[in-house]
């Protein structure tokens, strides 16, 4: 059987996080029943992947195997503050999501690639760390926490990209948030990850400048992503 590498990719811009996870479920349901179908008839119709890009307004997210304890807000904090929060069906703790953030969601079925969910995440570490790279930043993995992190080892460890997945029968959804030109501040109302005692840094911030172009930065999130999974990406609109 041959392979199918495409990945159709869709910038959605600022969207509402509701209304992203939705649409993101309509996309894994309809990869997973095609797989269902696939397996019930014994056909073997190719499997679409998708990647999705996305800026949210001000949200926190829960794991489900989060710790809702790690949010440091009430409900009238949080609207304050013009904040929402869901708990979801990722994996991870807690995190958030806000403008100046590049969010990407690969929905990808990993039998058109690799069956194996520890490579996944690898593999979606080192696109950011490469990405990174280009930089001049040397980002690492941290063993035992999922994400993309600087300095680690010292007093001064600092995530940059958080990282929760879902997956089921090899479908893949949610996926990481890469912070640019974030409002750290966000940061101090929760324990980001459940971590506790470690920081949160901005890709501008790490340079010095007050703002990184997003577009940029996505570009390069796109060449890595594709040498890393040998896939070719072709825009939603073109479909």
């Amino acid at each position: 059987m041959t392979l199918n590498k495409k990945v159709y990719i869709e910038d959605l811009g600022v969207k509402d996080y509701k209304e992203t996870w939705d649409y993101q479920e309509t996309i894994f349901k309809s990869i997973l029943d095609l797989k269902i179908t696939n397996r019930r008839e014994e056909t073997d119709k190719e499997t679409p992947n998708y990647f999705l890009f996305v800026e949210h307004p001000h949200v926190y997210t829960l794991g489900k195997s989060g710790d809702k304890s790690n949010l440091l807000l009430n409900e009238e904090q949080l609207q304050a503050k013009g904040a929402t929060f869901y708990k979801i069906n990722r994996g991870g703790d807690i995190t958030y999501h806000g403008p100046g953030q590049i969010v990407g969601y690969p929905i990808l079925d990993l039998d058109n690639f690799f069956t194996d969910i520890h490579k996944y995440l690898r593999f979606l570490e080192e696109v950011i760390i490469l990405t990174l790279a280009d930089y001049g930043l040397q980002a690492e993995r941290s063993e035992g926490e999922t994400g993309v992190w600087l300095d680690v080892g010292t007093p001064f460890a600092r995530k940059i990209c958080a990282m929760g997945v879902r997956a089921s029968r090899w479908v893949t959804m949610h996926g990481f948030a890469l912070n640019v030109n974030a409002d750290l501040g966000y940061f101090d109302n929760i324990i980001p990850c459940g971590i506790r005692g470690k920081g949160v840094t901005s890709l501008n911030v790490e340079l010095g400048r007050a703002e990184i172009p997003l577009e940029e930065v996505k570009e390069k999130i796109k060449g890595h992503f594709q040498h890393l999974f040998e896939a070719v990406f072709v825009e939603k609109s073109e479909v």
